[in-house]
């Protein structure tokens, strides 16, 4: 059976957390090999430390990384606000939000994981064998009800508003490289069989130079429901002028899954910036949700200005929530940010076995 049969939903992001998952980088996968020990404490270690203000973390190891990671945490471990466990199961690469589980909800208070197929971003890193295995592991672990997948998705492709509604892109979700056998109508079908929502709103492409093939997470998420965040671009000469301009108009001409308009809070984008010629995907997006909390890339240097820009439009969206900044430079070369290294598992009464 699938979940939506057995009344389960997917909940929005900024739903409350029992906890947050990440995986720490294993230094044979990275695209920069050399910089593992900088990115390790400049930006693990500082992410660990901001989400631990805010709500426990579990953070996966490869096994024989446990004991140099529990040296570099340790300080942390001893003084954050919430509990920081460790978890040892093997992993190729580090970005737990396309690999790992998507946690779903059912009306008793039960929660229960999805177990995506995962093949690297359409076969771009090899290998990813570990990884496609991580989420139905990790459920196993904690004896969580298992939903095995036929479809190959990472969670970074998709943001709901927990009421029946789904963010996604074509450019992903619809690439030859992941599900080439599957029409858009058989992946809709799916998605509203596996998350219970009614209604995808379908943008045409993410970010320019996102090597995920559009990830919805770099452009837009829902701020709450009937409410999208979206990042833009004023420069005529950029090519996310063109791709956000199209967003908004996609957004403003249609409807959510309970027939409301959508408000768009926009967000300016950092000024491009290059590595070994090819485009950063910079984005403001890729913030997290904690309870009480986002965690948010900032970039500084000639971003100081956005920057600020970012943080301010936060902290009038969400007056409630602290806004917590992170370098999100130190990671980027990796080819992502804070939302692409965390899972969220959402807060419920019972675990669903």
């Amino acid at each position: 059976m699938y979940p939506k049969e057995l009344g389960y939903r997917m909940p929005a992001e900024f739903e409350e957390h029992e906890r947050t998952f990440l995986s720490w980088p294993v230094q044979e996968s990275m695209c920069h090999p050399d910089d593992y020990d900088s990115v390790c404490k400049l930006y693990y270690a500082e992410l660990v430390k901001a989400i631990a203000e805010f709500e426990p973390v579990t953070v996966i190891v490869d096994p024989e990384d446990i004991e140099s990671v529990q040296a570099q945490l340790e300080e942390t471990m001893n003084t954050a606000g919430h509990p920081i466990d460790l978890l040892a199961i093997a992993h190729n690469d580090a970005w737990l939000r396309d690999n790992g589980p998507t946690f779903i909800v059912d009306d008793k208070g039960g929660v229960a994981g999805i177990n995506w197929k995962f093949n690297a971003w359409g076969g771009k890193y090899s290998p990813w064998d570990l990884d496609d295995a991580l989420a139905g592991k990790l459920l196993d672990h904690y004896n969580i009800r298992r939903f095995d997948a036929s479809i190959v998705l990472e969670g970074g492709s998709i943001h709901t508003d927990g009421e029946g509604t789904l963010l996604t892109t074509e450019e992903c979700l619809l690439n030859d490289n992941r599900n080439s056998n599957l029409s858009k109508e058989l992946i809709s079908d799916l998605l509203k069989q596996y998350l219970n929502i009614r209604k995808i709103i379908w943008l045409k492409n993410g970010l320019d130079g996102d090597e995920t093939d559009g990830h919805i997470d770099n452009i837009a998420c829902f701020a709450a429901p009937g409410k999208i965040i979206l990042q833009v671009c004023d420069d005529p000469d950029d090519a996310n002028y063109e791709i956000t301009k199209q967003a908004i108009a996609e957004i403003e001409n249609t409807i959510d899954a309970q027939a409301r308009k959508l408000e768009i809070i926009k967000i300016n984008q950092p000024p491009m910036r290059k590595h070994d010629d090819n485009r950063l995907t910079l984005s403001y997006l890729n913030f997290y949700f904690v309870n009480g909390g986002i965690i948010l890339p900032i970039f500084g240097g000639d971003a100081e200005e956005t920057d600020r820009q970012a943080i301010a439009t936060l902290e009038k969206a969400f007056p409630d929530r602290k806004i917590r900044t992170i370098d999100g430079m130190s990671i980027i070369k990796e080819g992502g940010n804070v939302h692409c290294t965390t899972q969220q598992m959402p807060k419920a009464k019972k675990l669903v076995k």
